[in-house]
Protein backbone atom coordinates (compact mmCIF):
# COMPACT_ATOMS: atom_id res chain seq x y z
CA UNK A 1 0.00 0.00 0.00
CA UNK A 2 1.41 3.57 -0.81
CA UNK A 3 3.20 5.82 1.33
CA UNK A 4 1.68 9.24 1.13
CA UNK A 5 4.69 11.37 1.42
CA UNK A 6 2.63 15.03 2.17
CA UNK A 7 1.25 13.41 5.68
CA UNK A 8 4.20 13.95 8.80
CA UNK A 9 5.66 10.74 9.96
CA UNK A 10 5.16 10.18 13.50
CA UNK A 11 7.93 8.07 15.20
CA UNK A 12 5.84 5.26 17.83
CA UNK A 13 7.86 5.10 21.22
CA UNK A 14 7.81 0.67 20.82
CA UNK A 15 9.13 -1.46 23.84
CA UNK A 16 10.36 -4.75 22.76
CA UNK A 17 9.66 -7.44 24.68
CA UNK A 18 11.86 -11.26 24.24
CA UNK A 19 9.51 -13.83 26.09
CA UNK A 20 12.21 -17.03 26.21
CA UNK A 21 13.41 -19.41 28.80
CA UNK A 22 16.55 -19.88 27.41
CA UNK A 23 17.49 -16.10 25.91
CA UNK A 24 19.87 -13.69 27.25
CA UNK A 25 21.02 -10.04 26.21
CA UNK A 26 23.94 -11.57 24.07
CA UNK A 27 22.13 -14.38 22.22
CA UNK A 28 18.39 -12.34 22.07
CA UNK A 29 19.04 -12.83 17.76
CA UNK A 30 14.69 -11.80 16.84
CA UNK A 31 15.04 -9.31 19.37
CA UNK A 32 18.04 -7.83 17.87
CA UNK A 33 16.09 -8.00 14.63
CA UNK A 34 12.95 -6.21 15.45
CA UNK A 35 14.51 -3.65 17.35
CA UNK A 36 17.15 -2.93 14.25
CA UNK A 37 13.95 -2.72 12.12
CA UNK A 38 12.10 -0.41 14.15
CA UNK A 39 15.00 2.06 14.47
CA UNK A 40 15.82 2.31 11.02
CA UNK A 41 12.37 2.74 9.70
CA UNK A 42 12.66 6.07 12.32
CA UNK A 43 10.52 4.51 15.48
CA UNK A 44 12.11 5.13 19.10
CA UNK A 45 13.16 1.93 21.18
CA UNK A 46 11.26 3.12 24.65
CA UNK A 47 12.38 -0.60 26.76
CA UNK A 48 13.44 -3.60 25.99
CA UNK A 49 13.42 -6.80 28.50
CA UNK A 50 13.69 -10.62 28.48
CA UNK A 51 10.98 -12.54 30.63
CA UNK A 52 10.87 -16.09 30.64
CA UNK A 53 7.93 -18.21 29.91
CA UNK A 54 5.53 -17.33 33.17
CA UNK A 55 2.53 -15.85 32.73
CA UNK A 56 2.56 -13.46 36.43
CA UNK A 57 5.88 -12.27 34.94
CA UNK A 58 4.51 -11.48 31.56
CA UNK A 59 1.37 -9.66 32.70
CA UNK A 60 3.14 -7.78 35.16
CA UNK A 61 5.73 -6.45 32.43
CA UNK A 62 3.24 -6.26 29.98
CA UNK A 63 1.44 -3.95 32.52
CA UNK A 64 4.09 -1.67 33.63
CA UNK A 65 4.70 -1.00 30.15
CA UNK A 66 0.87 0.03 29.34
CA UNK A 67 0.98 1.70 32.24
CA UNK A 68 3.99 4.07 31.10
CA UNK A 69 3.21 7.20 29.52
CA UNK A 70 6.08 6.81 27.57
CA UNK A 71 5.30 3.81 25.27
CA UNK A 72 2.66 3.70 22.52
CA UNK A 73 3.27 0.10 21.24
CA UNK A 74 4.38 -3.13 22.92
CA UNK A 75 6.17 -6.07 20.07
CA UNK A 76 7.17 -9.38 21.74
CA UNK A 77 8.73 -12.14 20.71
CA UNK A 78 8.44 -15.73 21.25
CA UNK A 79 6.00 -17.64 23.41
CA UNK A 80 3.03 -18.14 20.71
CA UNK A 81 3.51 -21.65 19.86
CA UNK A 82 1.58 -24.70 21.37
CA UNK A 83 4.14 -26.10 23.53
CA UNK A 84 2.97 -26.16 27.43
CA UNK A 85 6.08 -22.95 28.32
CA UNK A 86 4.29 -20.90 25.38
CA UNK A 87 2.32 -18.51 27.28
CA UNK A 88 1.99 -15.27 25.72
CA UNK A 89 -1.08 -15.56 24.71
CA UNK A 90 -2.63 -16.22 27.67
CA UNK A 91 -0.86 -13.30 29.56
CA UNK A 92 -1.88 -11.20 26.98
CA UNK A 93 -5.16 -12.09 27.17
CA UNK A 94 -5.26 -11.15 30.73
CA UNK A 95 -4.22 -7.59 30.13
CA UNK A 96 -5.88 -6.63 26.93
CA UNK A 97 -9.30 -4.85 26.57
CA UNK A 98 -10.00 -5.42 22.49
CA UNK A 99 -9.14 -8.42 20.54
CA UNK A 100 -7.47 -7.48 16.99
CA UNK A 101 -7.91 -10.64 15.27
CA UNK A 102 -6.82 -9.28 11.56
CA UNK A 103 -3.26 -9.65 13.15
CA UNK A 104 -2.71 -12.88 13.79
CA UNK A 105 -5.16 -14.25 10.82
CA UNK A 106 -2.71 -11.77 8.07
CA UNK A 107 0.76 -13.05 9.98
CA UNK A 108 0.01 -16.47 9.43
CA UNK A 109 -1.20 -15.64 5.80
CA UNK A 110 2.19 -13.87 5.17
CA UNK A 111 3.90 -16.75 6.90
CA UNK A 112 2.34 -19.46 4.84
CA UNK A 113 4.03 -17.94 1.84
CA UNK A 114 7.36 -18.50 3.72
CA UNK A 115 7.00 -21.88 5.76
CA UNK A 116 3.89 -23.25 4.44
CA UNK A 117 1.77 -24.98 6.75
CA UNK A 118 4.16 -25.10 9.96
CA UNK A 119 2.17 -21.69 10.34
CA UNK A 120 -0.43 -23.18 11.54
CA UNK A 121 1.48 -23.98 14.84
CA UNK A 122 1.63 -20.02 15.25
CA UNK A 123 -0.73 -18.19 17.86
CA UNK A 124 0.75 -14.55 16.96
CA UNK A 125 -2.21 -12.19 18.26
CA UNK A 126 -2.73 -8.61 19.07
CA UNK A 127 -4.75 -6.19 21.08
CA UNK A 128 -5.03 -2.88 22.73
CA UNK A 129 -4.86 -2.47 26.50
CA UNK A 130 -5.74 1.59 27.97
CA UNK A 131 -4.39 3.26 25.20
CA UNK A 132 -1.11 0.58 24.18
CA UNK A 133 -0.96 -1.56 21.08
CA UNK A 134 0.27 -5.19 22.43
CA UNK A 135 1.60 -7.24 18.94
CA UNK A 136 2.74 -10.86 19.76
CA UNK A 137 5.06 -12.25 17.36
CA UNK A 138 6.61 -16.02 17.10
CA UNK A 139 10.65 -16.14 18.31
CA UNK A 140 12.44 -17.13 15.32
CA UNK A 141 14.11 -13.91 13.24
CA UNK A 142 11.92 -15.11 10.00
CA UNK A 143 8.90 -14.94 12.16
CA UNK A 144 9.81 -11.26 13.31
CA UNK A 145 10.92 -10.09 9.65
CA UNK A 146 7.38 -11.58 8.46
CA UNK A 147 5.33 -9.68 10.98
CA UNK A 148 7.57 -6.02 10.95
CA UNK A 149 8.17 -6.26 7.33
CA UNK A 150 4.93 -7.68 6.33
CA UNK A 151 2.25 -5.78 8.62
CA UNK A 152 3.65 -3.50 11.40
CA UNK A 153 6.38 -1.42 9.49
CA UNK A 154 3.10 -0.17 7.83
CA UNK A 155 0.59 0.13 10.13
CA UNK A 156 2.58 1.85 12.28
CA UNK A 157 3.65 4.63 9.75
CA UNK A 158 1.46 7.71 9.98
CA UNK A 159 2.16 8.34 6.22
CA UNK A 160 0.22 4.56 5.31
CA UNK A 161 -2.58 4.65 2.97
CA UNK A 162 -5.67 4.32 3.28
CA UNK A 163 -5.19 3.91 7.15
CA UNK A 164 -3.22 3.17 9.61
CA UNK A 165 -2.86 1.92 13.73
CA UNK A 166 -0.88 5.53 14.41
CA UNK A 167 -3.88 7.37 13.59
CA UNK A 168 -5.96 5.85 15.46
CA UNK A 169 -4.09 6.57 18.92
CA UNK A 170 -5.75 9.33 20.06
CA UNK A 171 -8.97 7.34 20.02
CA UNK A 172 -8.01 4.37 21.39
CA UNK A 173 -8.97 5.97 25.00
CA UNK A 174 -12.71 6.82 24.09
CA UNK A 175 -15.10 5.57 26.00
Amino acid sequence: MPIDETRPFIPVRIAVLTVSDTRGAADDRSGDTLVDRLVSHGHMLAARAIVKDDVPALTRQLTAWIDDPAIDCIISTGGTGVTGRDVTPEALAKVQEKEIPGFGELFRWLSFQTIGTSTIQSRACAGVARGTYIFALPGSTGAVKDGWDGILKDQLDSRHRPCNFVELMPRLREK
